[in-house]
């Protein structure tokens, strides 16, 4: 009998030496790429930050070439920062792009790393499992007889109570690795979106890179190279403030206005909220850009997934107190990486975040409830949001962290996101220009 009962036991004791060794003893080829990985990543940041410093100085130089009186020099200063600042973000962005394939490629052998530690762990449970049932079929008086002493009895009892717990650590380890791979797959569906964002971010730098090179030649053609020139492009641009009020101002989801509507409905926020004019318009615009970029969808569509019930909910609930059909009405698309499009009008804003700002709209405005199809109250909406986001306290670094804020929430300091906060400031100071000729025009 004890040669019988030798036959379950020493298997087990076996198992269980190799289970812990498999358990506790870290994979040395793991070790060295984890190891490589992280250099690769420490000198590919460090180039990052050397290109992020460049970069700031150019932001410096066209910041405070736009404060000095305009002149021929002093734009063409212009162009050549912003053409040097396009070409360098081009290169961070090689750089971010490259960053994220590491990380991407780091999480697909992640996950594949640890399905295979699950199942060599669900393996080797069984096997435990199995072991265990065995000794179980086993009659206790006939695993008693099979003793000589019922201290040897004890011995063997001692030595299964270690296999009963590790069956109960190893039901737990599994949920935890299980647990652990979703999380890692998540993470690569992020970094998967990021490179998407970072790619597109690149192209929109190449568009601008060679439009500031074209704007360029254009004025250095135009003026003939000299101040005088120069001079004389500025006047005619001066007394052509009425073309400047009455070009269109392009809106995502909703006709187009006026740039002297636009302004209008800038300038009550202004009155009301304290943002800025010019960074709203930025806002605005840069919305309605990635409107357009992600084409128009259908609440049906892209709010189907379970996890955008919330959404749709406040999306019916918009739509019937406005009295509107909501299959006319047009909405973001969802993107491949996501679960929900259904963001609305110029503003751009989702239906929950909607109603969360329906009743400061409705105060503003006098719309009750307000649209988020109608510019005025999209514009309104804006205005709160950014406030909220503190572009209220003014400046460069407060407005773009705003914008960044009104893009991305809480991940608005990702690297993948920096083109909108520059996107922004640009068009900003864009319009900045453009109001003061009008107003300076009506001060005459």
């Amino acid at each position: 009998m004890y040669s019988q009962m030798s036959k379950f036991l020493k298997p087990l004791i076996v198992l269980l030496a190799s289970f812990v060794f498999f358990h506790f003893t870290p994979s040395l080829a793991e070790e060295v790429n984890q190891n490589a990985a992280k250099e690769r990543r420490e000198e590919l940041q460090k180039r990052l930050d050397n290109l992020d410093s460049q970069i700031g100085a150019l932001d410096s130089i066209i910041q405070q070439k736009r404060t000095e009186s305009a002149s021929l020099e002093r734009d063409i200063a212009i162009f050549d920062a912003k053409i040097k600042k396009a070409k360098l973000e081009i290169q961070k962005l090689d750089g971010e792009i490259a960053k994220t394939k590491t990380g991407i490629t780091q999480r697909t052998e992640q996950i594949k790393v640890l399905s295979d530690k699950s199942e060599k762990k669900k393996d080797s449970l069984a096997e435990l499992i199995r072991k265990n049932n065995e000794m179980d079929s086993t009659g206790l008086a006939e695993i008693v007889l099979g003793y000589q002493k019922m201290s040897d009895f004890f011995v063997v009892e001692d030595t299964l109570e270690p296999i009963h717990r590790l069956i109960q650590d190893t039901l737990d380890e599994i949920k935890s690795t299980k647990k652990q791979t979703e999380k890692e797959k998540d993470d690569l569906t992020e970094r998967q979106a990021e490179q998407v964002q970072l790619k597109a971010a690149q192209e929109r730098e190449r568009k601008k890179l060679a439009s500031n090179e074209a704007e360029k030649k254009n004025l250095l053609k135009i003026s003939k190279g000299v101040e005088k020139g120069y001079q004389a492009i500025m006047a005619l641009k001066q007394k052509d403030a009425a073309t400047i009020r009455s070009q269109l101002f392009l809106l995502s989801g909703s006709p187009s206005i006026s740039f002297e509507k636009a302004v209008e409905y800038a300038n009550l926020v202004w009155n009301k909220l304290k943002v800025r004019p010019a960074f709203l318009l930025g806002v605005i615009r840069e919305e309605s850009n990635l409107g357009a970029n992600v084409g128009k969808g259908n609440w049906k569509e892209d709010l189907a997934h379970p996890n955008c019930a919330k959404q749709r909910t406040a999306f019916t609930q918009i739509t019937s107190e406005l009295g509107l059909d909501p299959d006319l009405l047009p909405v973001s698309k969802k993107v491949w990486y996501g679960y929900c499009g259904g963001a609305m009008g110029p503003a751009q804003f989702m239906p929950t975040t909607w109603l969360l700002y329906k009743k400061g709209i409705s105060n503003i405005t006098g719309n009750n409830p307000p649209n988020p199809w109608d510019p005025k109250d999209a514009f309104v909406a804006s205005g709160l949001l950014l406030k909220d986001n503190g572009a209220a306290a003014g400046g460069y670094e407060a407005e773009r962290k705003a914008a960044l804020k009104y893009l991305a929430g809480s991940n608005w300091n990702k690297k993948a996101y920096a083109f909108y906060g520059n996107d922004v400031m640009e068009f900003a100071a864009d319009y900045q220009e453009q109001i003061d000729i009008i107003n300076k025009m009506a001060s005459r």
